[in-house]
Protein backbone atom coordinates (compact mmCIF):
# COMPACT_ATOMS: atom_id res chain seq x y z
CA UNK A 1 0.00 0.00 0.00
CA UNK A 2 1.74 3.20 -1.00
CA UNK A 3 1.78 6.41 1.35
CA UNK A 4 -1.67 7.73 0.39
CA UNK A 5 -3.68 4.96 1.23
CA UNK A 6 -4.02 3.33 -2.57
CA UNK A 7 -3.27 -0.01 -2.72
CA UNK A 8 -0.45 -0.63 -5.43
CA UNK A 9 0.57 -3.52 -7.20
CA UNK A 10 4.06 -4.65 -7.47
CA UNK A 11 4.38 -3.31 -10.62
CA UNK A 12 3.12 0.07 -10.41
CA UNK A 13 4.84 0.85 -7.22
CA UNK A 14 8.60 -0.56 -9.48
CA UNK A 15 6.90 1.85 -12.03
CA UNK A 16 7.50 5.09 -9.53
CA UNK A 17 10.90 4.04 -8.07
CA UNK A 18 14.30 5.98 -8.84
CA UNK A 19 16.69 5.04 -10.79
CA UNK A 20 14.11 2.77 -12.44
CA UNK A 21 15.37 0.49 -16.28
CA UNK A 22 12.24 0.15 -18.40
CA UNK A 23 12.12 -3.12 -20.34
CA UNK A 24 10.30 -3.97 -23.23
CA UNK A 25 8.52 -7.59 -23.85
CA UNK A 26 5.05 -8.14 -23.81
CA UNK A 27 4.13 -5.47 -21.70
CA UNK A 28 6.79 -2.74 -19.64
CA UNK A 29 8.97 -4.29 -16.87
CA UNK A 30 10.71 -2.97 -14.42
CA UNK A 31 14.33 -2.98 -13.02
CA UNK A 32 14.50 -1.72 -9.90
CA UNK A 33 16.53 -1.55 -6.73
CA UNK A 34 15.10 -3.65 -3.35
CA UNK A 35 14.17 -1.68 -0.90
CA UNK A 36 17.08 -1.03 1.67
CA UNK A 37 19.19 -2.96 -0.57
CA UNK A 38 21.81 -2.80 -3.47
CA UNK A 39 19.94 -6.08 -5.26
CA UNK A 40 18.08 -5.55 -8.16
CA UNK A 41 15.27 -7.27 -9.70
CA UNK A 42 12.85 -7.07 -12.74
CA UNK A 43 9.38 -6.84 -11.83
CA UNK A 44 7.06 -7.52 -14.73
CA UNK A 45 3.22 -8.56 -15.08
CA UNK A 46 1.81 -11.65 -16.86
CA UNK A 47 0.11 -11.34 -20.36
CA UNK A 48 -1.00 -13.54 -22.74
CA UNK A 49 0.74 -13.56 -25.94
CA UNK A 50 -0.62 -14.55 -29.21
CA UNK A 51 -4.03 -14.26 -30.97
CA UNK A 52 -5.08 -15.58 -27.75
CA UNK A 53 -3.67 -12.88 -25.73
CA UNK A 54 -5.88 -10.47 -27.28
CA UNK A 55 -8.45 -11.62 -26.06
CA UNK A 56 -7.26 -13.00 -22.47
CA UNK A 57 -5.19 -10.21 -22.22
CA UNK A 58 -3.58 -10.58 -18.08
CA UNK A 59 -5.99 -13.19 -16.72
CA UNK A 60 -5.22 -16.82 -15.81
CA UNK A 61 -6.88 -19.70 -14.32
CA UNK A 62 -6.30 -19.86 -10.87
CA UNK A 63 -3.52 -20.34 -9.58
CA UNK A 64 -2.24 -18.53 -12.92
CA UNK A 65 1.04 -19.68 -14.48
CA UNK A 66 3.45 -17.84 -11.83
CA UNK A 67 3.95 -20.86 -8.90
CA UNK A 68 4.87 -22.87 -11.74
CA UNK A 69 7.56 -20.18 -13.35
CA UNK A 70 8.86 -20.25 -9.80
CA UNK A 71 9.45 -23.80 -9.95
CA UNK A 72 10.56 -24.62 -13.40
CA UNK A 73 13.17 -21.63 -12.75
CA UNK A 74 14.38 -23.74 -9.10
CA UNK A 75 14.34 -27.28 -11.06
CA UNK A 76 16.34 -25.50 -14.46
CA UNK A 77 18.97 -24.06 -12.26
CA UNK A 78 19.46 -27.32 -10.51
CA UNK A 79 19.87 -29.22 -14.01
CA UNK A 80 22.54 -26.53 -15.56
CA UNK A 81 20.14 -24.57 -17.37
CA UNK A 82 21.17 -20.53 -16.79
CA UNK A 83 17.86 -18.52 -16.06
CA UNK A 84 17.15 -15.55 -14.13
CA UNK A 85 16.45 -16.79 -10.42
CA UNK A 86 12.62 -16.02 -9.51
CA UNK A 87 12.44 -14.74 -6.00
CA UNK A 88 8.38 -13.67 -5.54
CA UNK A 89 4.99 -13.42 -7.38
CA UNK A 90 1.65 -12.05 -6.25
CA UNK A 91 -1.71 -12.80 -7.18
CA UNK A 92 -4.39 -10.12 -7.65
CA UNK A 93 -7.91 -10.22 -7.99
CA UNK A 94 -10.62 -10.84 -9.83
CA UNK A 95 -10.40 -14.38 -7.72
CA UNK A 96 -11.96 -16.88 -7.99
CA UNK A 97 -10.95 -19.04 -11.45
CA UNK A 98 -9.38 -15.85 -12.65
CA UNK A 99 -6.56 -14.51 -11.39
CA UNK A 100 -3.74 -11.71 -12.46
CA UNK A 101 0.29 -11.78 -11.80
CA UNK A 102 3.34 -9.93 -11.12
CA UNK A 103 6.45 -11.99 -11.30
CA UNK A 104 9.71 -10.92 -10.01
CA UNK A 105 13.01 -11.78 -10.85
CA UNK A 106 16.52 -10.72 -9.72
CA UNK A 107 18.05 -8.41 -13.00
CA UNK A 108 20.82 -10.05 -14.81
CA UNK A 109 23.73 -7.58 -14.68
CA UNK A 110 24.32 -5.76 -18.33
CA UNK A 111 21.80 -8.28 -19.77
CA UNK A 112 20.85 -7.81 -23.28
CA UNK A 113 17.99 -9.87 -25.55
CA UNK A 114 19.79 -11.62 -28.65
CA UNK A 115 17.10 -9.51 -30.73
CA UNK A 116 18.85 -6.49 -29.84
CA UNK A 117 22.02 -7.51 -30.48
CA UNK A 118 21.92 -9.00 -33.56
CA UNK A 119 19.99 -5.59 -34.62
CA UNK A 120 22.11 -3.20 -33.54
CA UNK A 121 25.68 -4.45 -32.45
CA UNK A 122 28.63 -5.13 -34.45
CA UNK A 123 30.03 -8.64 -36.27
CA UNK A 124 31.78 -10.10 -33.06
CA UNK A 125 29.45 -9.20 -30.32
CA UNK A 126 26.66 -10.76 -32.48
CA UNK A 127 29.08 -13.84 -33.28
CA UNK A 128 30.04 -13.99 -29.22
CA UNK A 129 26.07 -13.93 -28.64
CA UNK A 130 25.22 -16.73 -30.77
CA UNK A 131 27.68 -18.55 -29.56
CA UNK A 132 26.53 -18.23 -25.58
CA UNK A 133 22.91 -18.53 -27.09
CA UNK A 134 23.91 -22.16 -28.98
CA UNK A 135 25.71 -23.17 -25.54
CA UNK A 136 21.81 -22.57 -23.87
CA UNK A 137 20.40 -24.62 -26.47
CA UNK A 138 22.80 -27.38 -25.58
CA UNK A 139 22.13 -27.09 -21.69
CA UNK A 140 18.80 -27.23 -22.18
CA UNK A 141 18.77 -30.23 -24.26
CA UNK A 142 20.99 -31.83 -21.46
CA UNK A 143 18.04 -31.13 -19.36
CA UNK A 144 15.44 -32.60 -21.74
CA UNK A 145 13.47 -28.86 -21.46
CA UNK A 146 11.33 -27.89 -24.30
CA UNK A 147 10.52 -24.28 -24.24
CA UNK A 148 7.08 -23.95 -26.88
CA UNK A 149 8.16 -20.05 -26.99
CA UNK A 150 12.22 -19.98 -27.74
CA UNK A 151 12.32 -16.45 -29.41
CA UNK A 152 15.07 -14.16 -29.43
CA UNK A 153 13.16 -12.63 -26.92
CA UNK A 154 13.72 -14.92 -24.51
CA UNK A 155 17.40 -15.63 -24.92
CA UNK A 156 19.16 -12.70 -22.93
CA UNK A 157 22.99 -12.40 -23.20
CA UNK A 158 25.67 -10.92 -20.98
CA UNK A 159 29.35 -11.31 -22.00
CA UNK A 160 29.82 -14.39 -20.18
CA UNK A 161 26.48 -16.50 -21.26
CA UNK A 162 23.19 -16.53 -22.41
CA UNK A 163 20.11 -17.18 -20.24
CA UNK A 164 16.56 -18.29 -20.61
CA UNK A 165 13.62 -16.18 -19.79
CA UNK A 166 9.49 -16.69 -19.75
CA UNK A 167 10.16 -20.28 -18.44
CA UNK A 168 7.02 -20.85 -17.32
CA UNK A 169 6.14 -22.57 -20.32
CA UNK A 170 9.08 -24.92 -20.46
CA UNK A 171 8.22 -28.92 -20.05
CA UNK A 172 10.77 -31.08 -18.58
CA UNK A 173 11.37 -35.13 -19.15
CA UNK A 174 11.08 -35.39 -22.81
CA UNK A 175 13.79 -37.33 -24.75
CA UNK A 176 17.06 -34.81 -25.61
CA UNK A 177 16.67 -35.28 -28.85
CA UNK A 178 12.77 -33.89 -29.29
CA UNK A 179 14.04 -31.06 -26.78
CA UNK A 180 16.70 -30.14 -29.53
CA UNK A 181 15.20 -30.20 -32.81
CA UNK A 182 11.72 -28.25 -30.94
CA UNK A 183 13.80 -25.89 -29.48
CA UNK A 184 15.87 -25.04 -32.31
CA UNK A 185 13.01 -25.38 -34.88
CA UNK A 186 11.40 -22.28 -32.30
CA UNK A 187 14.67 -20.16 -32.22
CA UNK A 188 15.63 -20.37 -36.13
CA UNK A 189 12.13 -19.74 -37.12
CA UNK A 190 12.28 -16.62 -34.81
CA UNK A 191 15.77 -15.48 -35.52
CA UNK A 192 14.31 -15.59 -39.73
CA UNK A 193 11.61 -13.51 -38.70
CA UNK A 194 14.13 -10.81 -36.85
CA UNK A 195 15.88 -10.75 -40.01
CA UNK A 196 12.96 -10.34 -42.45
CA UNK A 197 10.27 -8.11 -40.42
CA UNK A 198 13.59 -5.72 -37.96
CA UNK A 199 16.52 -6.17 -39.94
CA UNK A 200 18.68 -8.28 -37.52
CA UNK A 201 22.00 -9.18 -39.31
CA UNK A 202 21.99 -12.47 -39.01
CA UNK A 203 22.10 -15.16 -41.92
CA UNK A 204 21.26 -18.93 -43.21
CA UNK A 205 25.05 -19.74 -42.50
CA UNK A 206 24.84 -18.03 -39.20
CA UNK A 207 21.46 -19.99 -38.38
CA UNK A 208 22.71 -23.41 -39.25
CA UNK A 209 26.25 -23.04 -37.79
CA UNK A 210 24.04 -22.19 -34.17
CA UNK A 211 22.48 -25.13 -34.75
CA UNK A 212 25.55 -27.36 -35.10
CA UNK A 213 26.95 -26.01 -32.12
CA UNK A 214 24.00 -26.41 -30.12
CA UNK A 215 23.96 -30.28 -31.45
CA UNK A 216 27.97 -30.31 -30.95
CA UNK A 217 27.39 -29.37 -27.44
CA UNK A 218 24.87 -30.98 -26.34
CA UNK A 219 26.12 -34.32 -27.79
CA UNK A 220 30.10 -33.88 -26.29
CA UNK A 221 28.49 -33.67 -22.35
CA UNK A 222 26.53 -36.28 -22.65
Amino acid sequence: MGADGVRNTLLEYAAKQPAIRVLQGRGAAYAVALPHSTTRVVVRHNRHGGLFGRITGDLFLAPTRAPYELDMALQLSKLGVPTPDVVAFVLYPPGGLLQRADVVSVEVTGGRDLAEILVKDGSAERAAALDATARLVAALTRAGARHPDLNAKNVLVTYERAYVLDVDRVVLGGSAEDATEANLARLSRSLRKWHDRFGARISERDIAELEANARRGAESAA
